[in-house]
């Protein structure tokens, strides 16, 4: 079957836009956003689904305290938070006005609840080593939680605070506390969940859509009631699907293709927001098998690939080279040594390996793979023989995230955060211990090189331009959702 050239769909596109451009009039105050993909988990104890993250903290859920765009911690549900006995106990003082959307008040209980699952390894939490310091946690009424911490403690500023408690969305401990914390996967929860956040949940098709509706009754304090009506994420995972749904106002928004971006700059009723990310892409290697378990694999395939030719060639620009997993300009930024494009240097390493090397490179998606395509061009021609495997993404996580870590190297983006995070856990996927101190990690990533990193992605949405009060920034797309309104 031959394949129609993507400057002529484009153009069908804009022929569409006359026929069906009143699609978005006719939907009102109901804003449709695109995902790639299914919502991997609601539960925020399960995941590590960027989107899903974003919509337990910003749509459903509410966090103790949240970032603003300085990522600066700012009160929540907390209303407030103190240091004690020398920066080893946290009090946190809660809110008394927010309820679950069942008519319950959250209290201390559910703050609880959630992070004692969180700090169990049964859970499965993918942030549990933010907890591992954790030694108890009481409440001793219904609005304080105190939190003690085990081992030296640190010289706290008063307002410091650690970065998963701004990421962690709380859960209500009176539908879920009955429930193991390892058979949380199957929590009738999770399938039609109970939130306390600015969005009510409505319904859920899977492979389809997540349905909420604005909750009216959400404190003014904490923003109050969303000013959309409704918000319905769609799983739509083909761009040009997307790019042709939102030129036709069947969606509001949409993550598109580099390649893309000029087109809808031109286009009338849409526009681009472009913003940072903590998203580091990295060809993450298991250095449990071989050939990656020889420091010479790792180095020959860190000077093969040519993260110019990736940022020009396949994101037109709208990300920068990356030679660590810390974008520049990041507290806790440390600069690595500058990695060369040096494939003659790769060639003779990959020549003392015990035998030739060949690898599966795993990633998501059903498409054309040109990442996967330039990665492994690069690499052959020094010596790698590289088949390329796309997977769905619930099979990807198996098979990288799961006990067995069945992969040799994967393609992939990593989700990251203000605090760093992000980096300790990288060390249980690759098989190299990582510190749980951001500086040591970032020196153990430079000389053992388990991960070459590639590119620090940026952020670009395609949005019709009815929808108002958008602010999109390095805490991703959703932010100021209950700020957005539609233009009628």
């Amino acid at each position: 079957m031959s394949r129609i050239p993507v400057p002529v769909l484009l153009a069908a596109a804009l022929l569409v836009t006359s026929a069906c451009g009143d699609e978005a009039t006719r939907r009102g105050a109901t804003v449709l956003f695109a995902s790639g993909a299914d919502l991997a988990s609601i539960n925020p104890l399960l995941t590590n689904h960027p989107l899903a993250r974003q919509v337990q903290r910003y749509v459903l859920l509410t966090t103790l305290a949240r970032y603003d765009s300085l990522l600066v911690p700012r009160p929540y549900l907390a209303r407030s938070w103190r240091w004690s006995d020398g920066g080893r106990t946290l009090t946190f003082r809660l809110r008394t006005d927010v309820r679950w959307h069942d008519g319950q008040p959250t209290t201390a209980r559910d703050v609880v609840w959630t992070l004692q699952a969180a700090r169990d390894p049964a859970t499965g939490y993918p942030r549990l080593t933010d907890l591992q310091t954790l030694a108890s946690i009481a409440a001793p009424d219904d609005s304080t939680v105190a939190l003690h911490f085990s081992g030296a403690a640190a010289a706290r500023a008063p307002d410091d605070l650690p970065d998963v408690f701004t990421d962690l969305a709380l859960l209500p401990a009176h539908l879920l506390d009955s429930v193991p914390h390892a058979r949380l996967r199957q929590a009738s929860w999770n399938f039609r969940p109970v939130g306390n956040g600015p969005f009510r949940f409505i319904t859920h098709e899977p492979h389809r859509r997540w349905v909420f509706a604005s909750n009216t009754d959400f404190p003014a304090a904490m923003g109050g009631p969303p000013q959309v009506d409704r918000l319905i994420v769609v799983v739509v995972d083909e761009p040009m699907v997307k790019l042709a749904a939102l030129v036709a106002g069947e969606l509001d928004f949409a993550g598109i293709s580099p390649q893309h971006v000029a087109f809808v700059r031109r286009h009338p009723a849409l526009a681009i927001r472009e913003y940072p990310l903590i998203f580091p892409y990295g060809l993450v290697f298991n250095t449990r098998r071989p050939p990656f378990d020889d420091p010479r694999a790792r180095l020959a395939a860190a000077l093969a690939i040519d993260r110019r030719e990736i940022v020009d060639g396949y994101l037109f620009g709208l990300a920068a080279p990356a030679e660590g997993p810390v974008p520049p300009g990041l507290p806790g930024y440390l600069a690595p040594p500058h990695i060369p494009l040096d494939p003659d240097s790769a060639r003779r390493l990959v020549a003392q390996l015990a035998t030739p090397p060949g690898f599966e490179l795993l990633s998501v998606g059903s498409g054309e793979a040109p990442l996967e395509q330039m990665l492994q061009a690069r690499l052959a021609a020094v010596g790698f023989h590289v088949t390329i495997r796309q997977l769905e993404l619930s099979a990807f996580l198996d098979r990288v995230y799961g006990y067995r870590h069945d992969f040799s190297a994967a393609v992939m983006g990593i989700p990251g955060d203000p605090g760093l995070g992000f980096l300790q856990p990288l060390g249980e996927l690759t098989g190299i211990p990582v510190p749980a101190d951001p500086v040591l990690a970032q020196r153990v990533f430079a000389e053992r090189q388990p991960v070459v990193w590639l590119y620090h992605a940026r952020g670009v949405q395609a949005m019709n331009q009815r929808v108002r009060g958008v602010r999109m920034d390095m805490r991703g797309e959703l932010p100021s959702v209950v700020t957005w309104h539609v233009q009628q």
